[in-house]
């Protein structure tokens, strides 16, 4: 749709991989709680993988939301708070193996946490919908 571009992909790819440059840098300092052993990964990889796979489920979420007719910025529970969850997983997988239990309890804090983000990023002004 018109609300996706190119521009949204390249930048989001980037960023997820600057998050996860960042978290390999904090590494030493959180090991005992992370998921992830960034000493054995290849990080580039890594964050291109969550954020392509985020962006593409959101992409292909947004694709039926309007086969749908459901317009733009309006909510679709619980597929928009989980679409981009699922999508990093699933292609994150395909790299790296996660039990049953942190993908399920993944999707269900990170499902929790997007619309506390969407209502925060709405009233400071970085966005136009709050969820």
């Amino acid at each position: 749709g018109k609300n996706k571009t190119y521009r949204g992909f390249f930048f989001g790819i980037l960023m997820a991989i600057l998050i996860i440059f960042i978290q390999k840098a904090l590494y030493p300092y959180t090991s005992n709680f992370s998921l992830i052993d960034y000493n054995e990964i290849n990080i580039y990889l890594l964050g291109f993988l969550l954020g392509f796979g985020a962006l593409l489920s959101d992409s292909l979420k947004s694709f039926f939301k309007r086969r749908l007719s459901i317009k733009p910025g309006k909510s679709w529970i619980p597929f928009d708070q989980i679409d981009w969850i699922i999508g990093a997983i699933l292609l994150t997988s395909l790299y790296i193996s996660f039990s049953f239990k942190e993908i399920i309890v993944s999707i269900i804090l990170l499902g929790l946490l997007h619309p506390v983000v969407n209502i925060v990023s709405y009233k400071i002004g970085l966005q136009k919908n709050k969820i």
